[in-house]
């Protein structure tokens, strides 16, 4: 097996650990890789819900939360590894209001919003052949991109996560090609990001899915820049203590090629730029 955890990059902004319904990884474990690998930093980014319907709904308190990442961040800083309280929250419009308060109440260091998909979604694998039956391409990804732009324009979060997530779920009915054939389909959603200054995340996790590649492509990546983006964000997106930092080197990559040459994260504080690490990375070829 190939070990493709990237080594010597300044931040992994998107791993889940036990405070998230889909995660068995203490956080101790990502610390201890952070360290192995020579990864400077590291975001707690655990599920929030808000449908009671949803995976991570009241799944564990924010005061748990901020006790489990702020100990670990003070037991691991003195082994270089800095460690930010974040939260991936789940973007629903009809849930807005209930999202707006819960972020009056509880600061993040830094927070990613994410279109989910789950069981009552046209894209859940099950429903997703009635759903795509007798659709144009626009027709079958419209809805999902729409909550991606109305997520980025309520201006309530660092960063929108795997803004094309859904192509996991589409495949064999819209490939990759599919969608790279038609880049204007993901305009609106980078003109959100830029408008609003929110972040695009660069995730490297459908490079283990069957997507096989990152969530938005490069060529998506690319295609922000040029219209003026500059805000990016990088996460392995991982849940399992193997796939920390899987791949992320490849999300450094398609950022430079790009042309950019910093993240945009935040601290808690105002959002500051995090250079690019200029130092060897191993992407590829260590053997687990």
């Amino acid at each position: 097996m190939i070990d493709r955890r990237g080594r010597h990059l300044p931040l992994d902004a998107h791993l889940h650990t036990t405070l998230s319904p889909d995660s068995n990884v203490p956080i101790d474990a990502f610390a201890e890789q952070a360290v192995e690998l020579g990864i400077d930093e590291i975001a707690i980014t655990d599920h929030v819900d808000f449908d009671p319907t949803a995976p991570a709904y009241r799944y564990t308190s924010f005061a748990e939360r901020e006790r489990v990442v702020r100990d670990a961040a003070e037991r691991w800083a003195e082994r270089g590894v800095a460690i930010r309280l974040g939260a991936e929250i789940t973007w629903d419009g009809a849930w807005e209001a209930d999202i707006r308060d819960y972020l009056r109440d509880h600061a993040y260091d830094f927070l990613i919003g994410s279109v989910h998909v789950y069981v009552r979604s046209p894209y859940d694998p099950p429903n997703v052949p009635a759903w795509v039956a007798g659709k144009t391409l626009p027709e079958i990804v419209g809805p999902y991109f729409a909550e991606v732009v109305a997520a980025a324009r309520s201006e309530l979060f660092d960063a929108i996560g795997h803004i094309d997530v859904i192509k996991r779920y589409l495949l064999p009915y819209v490939t990759t090609a599919d969608l790279a054939a038609a880049p204007e389909l993901y305009e609106p959603m980078l003109r959100a990001l830029i408008d609003t200054g929110t972040a695009l995340e660069i995730n490297t996790g459908g490079l283990r899915h069957e997507a096989r590649e990152t969530y938005p492509s490069p060529a998506i990546v690319a295609r922000y820049r040029e219209l003026g983006g500059r805000a990016v964000t990088i996460g392995s997106d991982a849940h399992r203590a193997d796939t920390f930092a899987w791949a992320l080197a490849d999300g450094y990559s398609a950022a430079s090629a790009a042309g950019i040459d910093s993240l945009t994260f935040r601290r808690g504080g105002d959002r500051v730029l995090v250079p690019f690490a200029t130092g060897p990375n191993a992407v590829a070829g260590h053997s687990l």
